[in-house]
C-alpha cells in the first residue's frame, strides 16, 4: 500500500513538471527594449541586408544567417509566412516559412523592419503552392488564375524573428 501510494505521488510530481515545461509550440513573445521576439531569442547583432544575402548566395545553394528588410507581406490566415524584401525599391521579394511551424506573426507586420535568423535558400516553388500563397494573401481569383508556371526564387526558414519597429 506504500509503494503504491509512493508511486502514485511520484507519477502526479512528473505529470505537473511535464505539464509546467514550456513546450508552446506557438508564439513564443517577449516583449524586451529593442522589440519583440517570435521564436528563438534572437538580436540585431551582425545582421546583413536583404540585398547583400543576394550576393552571398551566389554559387551556394544554403547558407546559415542573419537578415534584415522590411515586411512586404503576411500570411492573413495565420501569420505562418512573410515576405521580406530590402529597402531598396523593386528589389525581389523572400519569403520566409518559420522553423517547424512552430510559430506565427502577427498579420498587421507588413511595412515594418525585421531581424531574421536561420537558413537562406534556392527554391522552387511549385504552382500549387504559389496559388495556395496568394489565396493566403487574399488576391483575387483572377490573380491566383494568372498563376501558371513555377518560380525559382530565395526562400529563408527563421528559427526566430525580431522586429524593430
Amino acid at each position: 500500500m506504500v509503494l503504491k501510494k509512493l508511486c502514485l505521488s511520484f507519477a502526479t510530481a512528473t505529470a505537473l513538471v511535464a505539464c509546467s515545461s514550456n513546450h508552446n509550440n506557438s508564439v513564443n513573445a517577449q516583449t524586451t527594449s529593442d522589440g519583440k521576439h517570435f521564436g528563438a531569442t534572437i538580436n540585431a547583432d551582425h545582421a546583413i541586408g536583404h540585398d547583400e544575402l543576394i550576393s552571398k548566395m551566389a554559387g551556394t545553394d544554403s547558407l546559415a544567417i542573419k537578415v534584415t528588410g522590411t515586411v512586404q507581406e503576411v500570411c492573413q490566415k495565420k501569420g505562418c509566412w512573410i515576405t521580406l524584401v530590402s529597402d531598396k525599391p523593386g528589389s525581389q521579394p523572400m519569403r520566409v516559412t518559420f522553423k517547424d511551424y512552430a510559430f506565427f506573426m502577427p498579420k498587421d507586420l507588413a511595412g515594418k523592419r525585421v531581424v531574421i535568423e536561420g537558413f537562406a535558400f534556392v527554391d522552387v516553388t511549385s504552382v500549387d503552392d504559389l496559388r495556395h500563397y496568394a489565396e493566403d494573401a487574399g488576391k483575387s481569383a483572377g490573380e491566383i488564375a494568372a498563376i501558371t508556371e513555377p518560380k525559382r526564387e530565395l526562400a529563408f526558414e527563421a528559427a526566430g524573428v525580431l522586429i524593430l519597429d
